[in-house]
């Protein structure tokens, strides 16, 4: 049979988290063709992997990349680092299905300006990434913020019957047009007022679709148990997944408290169908949120539209120099945006080592001084997590990132290297890899990664994305 690549000598890591093994791997027709000894086969290339790994590419199942995999298709800072597949949508906030009559509202505007908010309808957002096609696939939850600000005139307070009702038509439709499922961000002023009556009213419209709900808690500071509570009983109403996003205990006074955080999720997971995702760092990152502001941790402000010209100096360091205390600082920067170093290492471990957690970036493309997470997550799983602290197996920790992730969103023939799944792979060296971007540094591309194929074609090799671009828009339950 002629190929169309063929990688050999590679140590394949498949996914599963089953063991790693010495093999060759065959694409053609975008699709995973052959695995095993291939020598004398006929390819049209034929590339070497020695002493390299080849893995499914990774799943970033929390990013708010919505806009820019429309407005920049190379998705850098994503490929560089081996993601082949963004879910989009996360955290109550989502590009489509968007009517906007002014500026997004917070957190909506981490998307974008009003003028990226181009999609009334779920089918149009799927079109125009298609219209787009970005250099990796991509896939997308409804936000509830998003649908709140649809129809409410006033997102401070619960929404009435007619407003759940409108809003329930939106997701409906969202769902039968390929939807993933509904995402939550309560912990935003703009949802904090939604009862959680009307976040379960929204969710039941996801289980006939097989879709999923995640959230953004209420709460990730001293009331977080109540917060996972809340998220249990809305899936167990609904009959519907749960994945709590970016699990973390945040806040100095919560510090050491994921023993019994991850507890109450080993407890719901023996009745219910629930996950979890995290992101490799103990510093969060967000719109700047007074909630948040305490002089016990460090807070970078990365964004201040009313005062620019205090971005990429710490909040006290601001206040200093103004005179003023924190708290008064931080409302004469509003809008901003911030990194807060708010967690603790062995917290960040433990949440990551857990069983049920999937990895996710939630880096924010548009901030002029990102998070390194935005380019930094996966390599920093590989490199730092497992090859140094060995916190787990490389096999694990390429499962966290790819197999499980697939299953849990329900995307069909990858997250896995098998025959006749699609061609998404990583070719990487797993003794060099690591993440390079820092907090000083941020957008810095990892490094060893060798090679990037989105759907049987290379995407990225060598530092450079593929000018012809291959990723797809993946519909729920699509193959």
């Amino acid at each position: 049979m002629q190929f169309e690549t063929v990688f050999r000598h590679v140590t394949i890591v498949d996914g599963t988290g089953t063991d790693a093994y010495q093999a060759d791997l065959a694409v053609k027709d975008g699709r995973i063709a052959a695995i095993g000894d291939l020598a004398g086969c006929e390819a049209t290339q034929i590339i070497d992997g020695l002493h390299l790994a080849l893995s499914p590419g990774f799943i970033d199942v929390h990013t708010h990349d919505d806009t820019n995999v429309i407005r920049y298709p190379d998705c850098q800072p994503k490929i560089s680092q081996g993601v082949t597949t963004v879910i989009v949508g996360n955290c109550g906030i989502s590009a489509s299905p968007a009517i906007l009559a002014g500026d997004p509202p917070d957190p909506m505007n981490l998307l974008g300006k009003q003028q990226d908010f181009q999609y009334p309808t779920f089918a149009a957002y799927a079109d125009a990434v298609r219209q787009a096609q970005p250099a990796v696939n991509v896939a997308a939850l409804v936000g509830h913020t998003t649908l709140r600000n649809n129809v409410m005139d006033d997102l401070y307070r619960a929404a009435s019957a007619q407003e759940i009702s409108a809003m329930k038509a939106q997701l409906k439709q969202a769902m039968a047009d390929g939807a993933l499922g509904l995402s939550s961000g309560l912990a935003y002023a703009s949802a904090k007022q939604a009862p959680t009556e009307e976040v379960m009213a929204l969710a039941e419209e996801l289980a006939a679709y097989g879709g999923i709900y995640t959230t953004h808690m209420r709460t990730e500071f001293e009331q977080i148990l109540d917060a996972m509570d809340e998220a249990f009983r809305t899936g167990k109403h609904t009959k519907v997944p749960v994945v709590i996003s970016h699990l973390k205990c945040a806040g100095a006074g919560n510090w050491g408290r994921t023993v019994e955080v991850l507890e109450r999720m080993e407890s719901a997971a023996q009745r219910q169908d629930v996950a979890c995702d995290c992101y490799p760092y103990s510093a969060s990152s967000s719109t700047l949120d007074l909630n948040q502001v305490t002089d016990e941790f460090d807070i970078f402000i990365t964004w201040s539209e009313s005062h620019p010209e205090h971005a990429g100096k710490m909040l006290k360091e601001i206040a200093a120099t103004l005179g003023m205390s924190l708290m008064e600082t931080a409302k004469a920067l509003q809008p901003a945006g911030a990194v807060y170093h708010c967690m603790d290492e062995a917290d960040v471990e433990r949440v990551l080592k857990y069983r049920l957690t999937m990895v996710g970036s939630d880096g924010l493309p548009n901030d002029p001084h990102p998070h390194p997470r935005l380019w930094g997550a996966f390599p920093r799983v590989l490199g730092y997590y497992s090859r140094e602290r060995k916190l787990f197996s490389l096999e694990q920790a390429v499962h966290k990132m790819t197999g499980m992730s697939a299953k849990r969103f329900g995307l069909q023939d990858r997250g896995v290297i098998a025959q006749g799944a699609h061609a998404d792979l990583v070719l990487f060296n797993p003794d060099t890899i690591k993440d390079a971007a820092s907090f000083e540094n941020p957008i810095t591309a990892a490094e060893g990664i060798e090679l990037v194929m989105v759907n049987g074609q290379i995407s990225y090799r060598q530092g450079r994305v593929s000018p012809q671009r291959h990723g797809r828009f993946l519909s729920r339950h699509q193959s």
